[in-house]
Formats: structure tokens, C-alpha cells, sequence
């Protein structure tokens, strides 16, 4: 199996809660998990891509196989672990808004180990992709995102690192010092500006950026929400733009951008315009509902560029 690039995390099953009341069902069926939404976004602008996932043996894991098939997403790396299940979390809504419980203990992506780690596929990828997320599920967990980072670094392909913060997974000075010591070790760093404020306590974006190149990482692409985003290295850095658009539901937005820019960054496109082509495909995404249904394929994402003159 050969792929430019490959996603490591887990995916969760998602139960919306309906709004409105009625006879119908309380609740919807979706997609969700950082590094599934990711995949199917850099599958959807024309990258060649894989998940790394350990999935159970059940219905929600068969149908997030049926997802990524449908998707153009490999499934080559994914495990079937009959002994534990494929996590899930509901969304449900009351007058203070809407809240997350996760039904994800025990999970089959949580036990995944170092030596289950697939090493030739690592080494012939462009870019591993993974993030925070996939570190606090488990100490194991935790540890493969490491060893897998190492094998990459082996091999000369790119690594990539989104600090997706999950404060109900860990604590916030646990999850600092697990995140700030792989910054050390990636080429890419991606952590929101909100985020980033809890974990640096920086609110300047420049600071923030130096922060995170101090530390080691190669790249640093701050996400700024409707702001868009900007890039650090060591010699230079740069602000681009958002879209502005009448979101709806910014539901995976974040995770959309990051798989549109490095479907950009694996075809040879600079940071810069990697960054624009990312700002437009999130600004898209937010104008449906779910994580994975309204992402745009490469197709809408050139239409909407060209329409907003940011080609």
C-alpha cells in the first residue's frame, strides 16, 4: 500500500441530537474524529491518502470503512479489533447550547501500540498526519504517535502535528507537556490561536510563532479562525486572509483546512498559496452541516478562489 499521505488517529462515531421536537428521531448519525474528517478532506481536493485507525469489530467501524472506500480514502492500514469498539459521542442541546459526551473508554483506537505501527508504509508516505487527540486517548496511544514520528523523521517524510485540544481527555498542563515536546520533533505545527493561548500563554500571534520555532518545530501554521492563517519559519512568515462568509456550522472547519492545505503542501505548492487554498476550502465548509458532508471538493474550492479573485 502506497500513499502520499497517511492520517493516525481515532475515529468516533457521532449521534446529533435533534432540535426540534417531534416524532421523529431524537437523534442523527454522522462522522467525527479529527484525523477522519482530516482524510476525507485531503481526499476530497485530490490527494492520495490513507488512514492509520484501529476500529472494532462493529457496526459503527463497518460503516466508517464504507465512508473512506466512498471517499477515495485507503483503508489498507486500518485494524479490526473484535475484542473492543469503535468509539462514539453524542451531541445533544439545552438553553446553555450544545454539549459533547463521549462514549470512547476502552476504545480499539486507544489500545493501538508502538510495534502495531505500520513501518513501510510510514517510510514510503510523503507526510504523517496526527494530533493531540490521538495522544490523550492512552499512554499507548500516546507512545505510537512518538515512535511513528521517529520512523518518519528515519525516512525523510514530513510530519505534521494538529494540537487539537481536548481538555475532558487531559489536563491542560499534561496535555502542554505532551504537545510542546512533539513540537520538538515535527515539521509542522498547527495549533489554533485560541488554543494556543491556553497552552503558551501568548495572545500575540508573532509571539506564538516564535514560541512554537523555539521549541524546534520547522513550520509553524497558526490558524486565526475568520482571520484565516499564517505561516513561521525561521526566515520568514506571512498573514492570509480569510473568506468571510455567513457561517452555519464551523463543525470540523478546522480539520477541513488542514486537510485541504496539505493536499496543497504534498503536490509542491508553497506555504503561502497552500495557505490561501486552505482558507477557502474551510470558509466553505462551514456553509453546511457535520464535519464531513459539506467539505468541498478541489473542484469548488478553485471556483470559490476564482469568484473571491485570491487565485
Amino acid at each position: 500500500m502506497t500513499a502520499d499521505i497517511i492520517s493516525f488517529g481515532e475515529p468516533l462515531f457521532e449521534f446529533s441530537q435533534v432540535k426540534e421536537s417531534g416524532d421523529g428521531p431524537d437523534y442523527l448519525s454522522g462522522f467525527g474524529g479529527d484525523t477522519s474528517n482530516f482524510a476525507c478532506s485531503a481526499s476530497r481536493q485530490g490527494a492520495s491518502v490513507a488512514v492509520l485507525a484501529h476500529l472494532g469489530a462493529d457496526v459503527f467501524g463497518d460503516k466508517f470503512v464504507d465512508l473512506w472506500e466512498k471517499e477515495g480514502v485507503k483503508t489498507d492500514l486500518v485494524v479490526r479489533n473484535p475484542q473492543a469498539p469503535t468509539g462514539i459521542y453524542f451531541i445533544s442541546y439545552d438553553e446553555r447550547g450544545h454539549h459533547f459526551t463521549f462514549a470512547r473508554k476502552g476504545s480499539a483506537a486507544s489500545l493501538i501500540t508502538p510495534d502495531q505501527l505500520p513501518e513501510d508504509a510510514i517510510k514510503n508516505a510523503k507526510l504523517l498526519h496526527t494530533s493531540a487527540i490521538t495522544c490523550a486517548i492512552s499512554v499507548t496511544s500516546c507512545d505510537s504517535v512518538f515512535k511513528a514520528i521517529e520512523i518518519a523523521k528515519a525516512n525523510n517524510t514530513l510530519t505534521s502535528f494538529d494540537t487539537n485540544l481536548r481538555l475532558k481527555l487531559w489536563g491542560l498542563d499534561r496535555a502542554r507537556g505532551v504537545i510542546h515536546e512533539v513540537a520538538r520533533h515535527v515539521d509542522f505545527i498547527m495549533p489554533s490561536v485560541d488554543e494556543a493561548e491556553l497552552l503558551t500563554g501568548l495572545n500575540d500571534p508573532d509571539q506564538i510563532c516564535d514560541f512554537y520555532l523555539k521549541l524546534g518545530a520547522q513550520n509553524v501554521i497558526l490558524k486565526l479562525g475568520k482571520q484565516g492563517a499564517m505561516y513561521a519559519t525561521a526566515q520568514e512568515r506571512k498573514r492570509v486572509a480569510g473568506n468571510p462568509v455567513e457561517a452555519k456550522d464551523a463543525t470540523g472547519a478546522g480539520d477541513c483546512f488542514s486537510g485541504a492545505f496539505f493536499s496543497q503542501i504534498v503536490a509542491g505548492k508553497s506555504l503561502e498559496d497552500s495557505l490561501k487554498y486552505a482558507n477557502a476550502a474551510a470558509a466553505l465548509t462551514t456553509q453546511g452541516f457535520g464535519a464531513v458532508a459539506p467539505i468541498p471538493y478541489k473542484a469548488d474550492v478553485e471556483a470559490f478562489m476564482k469568484e473571491r479573485g485570491v487565485l
